[in-house]
C-alpha cells in the first residue's frame, strides 16, 4: 500500500494524474477539496483577504489560523495532502488533522501536491484540518488552494462544499420548526416563547420565533454590542429591490413601538421592516406575539408584541398593513439562521416553547406539533450540519459548527404540553404606541 501511494503522490507532483471521480477496482480514489466554500479563519484575528475563491492567500500575519472541514461517510485510513506553493526560499507550517498535527516544511515555489500524512478515522463524521504559520523566509507562509484526500475512509461518499454557491453555503444551513395550528378555524393570534441557551448566542444568528406567509418576527445577534427584535413583512410585488415596488403594493406603517426604527428590506424579497434596539440576554425567556387580520377592504393588517423580560412589560414592535392581502395567521413556524458566512463554523442552539394559537373569536388552543425542514443547502448535501427535535417540552434547532449527527427532513414530533401554562394576556390593552 505505501508504495502505490508513493507512486500516487509521484505522479501527482509530476502532473501525471488527473483526480479520480469515481472508484474502480483496485484504483485508489483521490478527492480535491477546495478550500474556497469549506474553510474559514478561526483564530482571534480576522483577515478577510486571506482567504479568497481561489483559496488562501496573502497569508502573511503570523497569527492566522485556518479550519477546513469536510465529513466522510465510513471510518478507515485518510490520507492527506495540500496543493499549495510558498516563495523565496520557504516556510514552514503546522497542520492539524482531528488534533493529531505536524509540522510542514514548503520550499516549492510553484503549485505542488505536498503529503501531510496518514490518519485513522475511527468514525463517520466530519474531519477537522487546521494550518498554522511556524515560521517563513519570504513574504508569506503559502498559498493553499485545495486539500487532497484519499484512502479507505474516502471510498464513499465525501460531503463538502463544491458547485454549490460559497455565500450560502459559508453562512451554513438554516433549519425550521413548522407548526401545526388548529384546523377549522381562523387564528388571530399566535404566540410563542423562546430561549437562547447560555454560550449558544453567537454573532450573526437570528432566532426567529413567528413566521408567517409573509413575514417573520424574532430576535437577532447582530454584533458584539448591538442585539434586536426584528418584524419584517414583505410586499405581494415580488422584487429583491424596494425601489421597484409600486406604490399601490407597499407595505404601510401603521404603527411604532416606543424606540422602534422602521425602514425597508430587500435582498430576499422586499417590503417592510422594523427593529427595536434590545440588550436581551441568553438564558432568559421572551415572548413574542403576532396578530393577523383582514382588514375588509382587501387589505391584511399584521402587528408584532415582544415581552422585555428584563423590563416586565409588553411592548409594540410595529403594525403594518400588507395590500392585496386577505388572510388570517397562516404557516406558523420558526427557524434558525446565521446571516454572517464568516460565523458559520460556530454552533448554535434555541429552544422555542409553550405555543399557543388564538382564534377570531377569541378561544385559546395549544399549539404541539412541529415539522422539521431545511433549506436548499442542507437540501444539497455540502452541509450535514442541522439538526431540530424535542428537548424537555420545548422544540428546538440547531445548526452550524459541523456537528455530525442531522435530523430526517419532515421529520415530526409531538411536544409534551402537561407543563404548559396559558398566557395571560389582555389582548385588548395591548400597547397601541
Amino acid at each position: 500500500m505505501k508504495k502505490i501511494l508513493t507512486l500516487f503522490f509521484y505522479l501527482l507532483l509530476t502532473g501525471g494524474l488527473l483526480f479520480a471521480q469515481n472508484t474502480q477496482e483496485n484504483v485508489l480514489q483521490i478527492i480535491s477539496i477546495p478550500i474556497d466554500g469549506n474553510t474559514y479563519i478561526t483564530g482571534e484575528q480576522r483577515d478577510r483577504n486571506a482567504l479568497s475563491e481561489a483559496g488562501i492567500t496573502n497569508w502573511n500575519n503570523p497569527v492566522l489560523k485556518f479550519s477546513s472541514w469536510f465529513k466522510v461517510s465510513n471510518p478507515g485510513s485518510l490520507n492527506v495532502s495540500l496543493r499549495t506553493k510558498t516563495v523565496g526560499e520557504g516556510s514552514t507550517i503546522k497542520v492539524s488533522i482531528n488534533n493529531t498535527s505536524q509540522e510542514i516544511v514548503l520550499k516549492n515555489n510553484s503549485w505542488s501536491i505536498i503529503p501531510v500524512g496518514q490518519i485513522n478515522v475511527d468514525k463517520a463524521g466530519y474531519v477537522r484540518i487546521d494550518l498554522e504559520a511556524i515560521d517563513k523566509k519570504g513574504d508569506v507562509y503559502a498559498d493553499i488552494s485545495d486539500i487532497i484526500v484519499s484512502g479507505s475512509a474516502a471510498e464513499k461518499t465525501i460531503y463538502f462544499v463544491k458547485e454549490f454557491g460559497t455565500y450560502w453555503a459559508r453562512r451554513g444551513p438554516s433549519v425550521h420548526m413548522k407548526y401545526t395550528l388548529p384546523q377549522g378555524e381562523d387564528i388571530e393570534w399566535f404566540y410563542n416563547e423562546v430561549t437562547v441557551p447560555e454560550g449558544q448566542d453567537v454573532i450573526g444568528s437570528y432566532y426567529m420565533s413567528n413566521g408567517f406567509n409573509g413575514g417573520y418576527f424574532g430576535m437577532q445577534v447582530n454584533s458584539p454590542n448591538e442585539r434586536r427584535v426584528l418584524f419584517s413583512v414583505w410586499s405581494p410585488f415580488t422584487t429583491d429591490d424596494p425601489n421597484e415596488i409600486p406604490e399601490e403594493d407597499r407595505i404601510k406603517t401603521l404603527a411604532r413601538g416606543e424606540d422602534v426604527h422602521i425602514g425597508e428590506f430587500g435582498n430576499e424579497g422586499s417590503g417592510g421592516q422594523s427593529y427595536l434596539k434590545y440588550s436581551w440576554k441568553a438564558g432568559t425567556t421572551y415572548k413574542f406575539l403576532t396578530r393577523i387580520r383582514p382588514d375588509g377592504k382587501g387589505n391584511t393588517v399584521f402587528t408584532s408584541y415582544f415581552y422585555a423580560t428584563d423590563e416586565n412589560r409588553w411592548r409594540l414592535i410595529a403594525s403594518f398593513s400588507r395590500p392585496k392581502t386577505d388572510t388570517w395567521y397562516q404557516g406558523a413556524h420558526s427557524f434558525l439562521e446565521n446571516f454572517i458566512p464568516e460565523q458559520g463554523y460556530i454552533t448554535r442552539e434555541v429552544l422555542f416553547g409553550n405555543q399557543w394559537a388564538v382564534t377570531n373569536k377569541g378561544k385559546w388552543m395549544q399549539v404541539s406539533e412541529g415539522t422539521f425542514t431545511y433549506d436548499a443547502t442542507a437540501n444539497s448535501g455540502v452541509r450535514q450540519d442541522y439538526q431540530g427535535g424535542i428537548k424537555g417540552n420545548c422544540f428546538y434547532l440547531k445548526n452550524c459548527g459541523f456537528f455530525d449527527d442531522n435530523t430526517i427532513y419532515k421529520s415530526v414530533f409531538e411536544r409534551n404540553t402537561i407543563n404548559d401554562k396559558k398566557p395571560k394576556i389582555n389582548l385588548k390593552k395591548l400597547p397601541t404606541k
